[in-house]
């Protein structure tokens, strides 16, 4: 919940995150009380792509500040 909640906040802010998570835990207790089981934190899987994108956004925020980066230092460090 709190990882949906920190992505939210940054792009629609924190009164619509805060709604957002709320419908989250409305959602998750539904089910909850339907099936009579206990809750189950989701499993966060290691995504690529969205580590892709994350790495080239952040390699062109560095581009903008000036600092450079050269292929072979990027790879070092992955």
């Amino acid at each position: 919940m709190k990882r949906k909640y920190q992505g939210l906040v940054t792009r629609r802010g924190k009164k619509k995150a805060i709604v957002a998570v709320g419908h989250k835990i409305i959602i998750a207790s539904y089910h909850i009380i339907k099936n009579k089981e206990a809750y189950k934190e989701p499993i966060l899987h290691n995504n690529p792509k969205r580590r892709n994108k994350q790495v080239n956004n952040l390699l062109n925020k560095l581009k903008e500040l000036g600092f450079e980066i050269r292929q072979e230092e990027l790879i070092a460090v992955a």
